[in-house]
């Protein structure tokens, strides 16, 4: 996010950080982070494995349904959001 001003100039959404060992700030980043442990466990090499691999899991990942989401798809809400 080291261009995180251009971004918001670019779209007018604002980009806001956590504090630094905060992990109740980072809700969404920590409950991916569990769903990522369960085909990399923690200290994972991620250069051992294919892209087309690392395609594969983080596919599967936006086709799972999230509560926080109202039971939709992160791929659901992104097409929901770009078609609107």
């Amino acid at each position: 996010m080291a261009r995180h001003n251009e971004f918001t100039l670019a779209t007018d959404i604002p980009v806001y950080f956590c504090d630094p060992a905060s992990p109740w700030q980072r809700g969404s980043n920590e409950n991916t982070n569990g769903l990522l442990r369960q085909y990399f466990p923690k200290g994972t090499n991620l250069s051992i494995h294919s892209p087309e691999h690392l395609t594969a899991v983080a596919d599967q990942l936006d086709r799972r349904p999230r509560k926080t989401l109202g039971w939709e798809t992160p791929a659901e809400r992104l097409h929901k959001l770009l078609a609107a």
